[in-house]
């Protein structure tokens, strides 16, 4: 993982260089590219590319900008080496090697069936469908994590919850999504106590366009959440930690 504090907030479902650069000021340590053609936040991977390369320039912009200021946190800054995330549902080898080279792919997440194969050096995150019968079962030792959503035919986005007490599970990382926002994510933390965090449609004025304010809060809230559960009140406190 390439967030240096040791968990994961994701962004997901960005379609404009707008949205890219929301998620990347806001802090976010990874961002979604949906790959799955009835989405409505479908994505051709000359598309994605594009985006990816947006993303680049931004977060360089961003870090230039941090160390042009005097550095008193780093609440407000974002991370260096945002994870690019492909998703994906019922995929093909071909298809997944096609997006994984093109757009350069740290992570691939995949819903519904896995293909026979998938490409080297990328990372595996198998997401699952939870309805109230859920019972966890990993998937095999190259799974790096678990994506925990509520069913959807769309592979996610839904913008429902479900009950978080589910994802409750110390043996596998999870990465928590289905309707987290700003309101309920530090909740969902506390009773999950997840790797990581996944927001889509609760972040957006309309399908497909993230609301930069609301993906800044989503941000702030995870961000502060997971401090809090690793027993920081800030970033800061855990940055003075690891330096000591």
């Amino acid at each position: 993982m390439s967030a240096a504090s040791g968990f994961v907030i994701k962004v997901c479902g960005v379609t404009s260089a707008e949205d890219v650069r929301a998620a990347v000021e806001a802090g976010a340590t990874a961002i979604g590219f949906n790959f799955y053609r009835p989405s409505p936040r479908f994505l051709m991977v000359s598309q994605a590319r594009a985006l990816a390369e947006a993303m680049l320039e931004i977060e360089s912009a961003c870090l230039r900008a941090r160390s042009n200021r005097d550095a008193d946190g780093i609440d407000d800054a974002a991370s260096a080496g945002i994870d690019k995330v492909g998703i994906f549902v019922s995929p093909t080898s071909e298809e997944l090697e096609t997006a994984v080279a093109t757009v350069r792919l740290d992570v691939v997440q995949i819903h519904g069936s896995l293909p026979a194969t998938l490409p080297e050096g990328v990372r595996l995150w198998r997401a699952l469908p939870v309805a109230d019968d859920f019972r966890f079962r990993p998937a095999g030792p190259n799974v790096e994590a678990y994506l925990l959503d509520t069913p959807d035919h769309l592979g996610g986005g839904s913008g429902r919850t479900f009950n978080w007490n589910l994802a409750a599970i110390d043996s596998a990382r999870i990465v928590l999504a289905g309707g987290l926002e700003a309101s309920n994510v530090r909740a969902a933390i506390r009773t999950a106590r997840p790797w990581g965090v996944d927001a889509c449609s609760r972040l957006e004025s309309a399908p497909g366009r993230k609301d930069p304010q609301k993906v800044k809060a989503f941000v702030e809230a995870a961000r502060a959440a997971f401090y809090e559960a690793q027993g920081f009140s800030s970033a800061n406190e855990a940055l003075v930690k690891e330096t000591v």
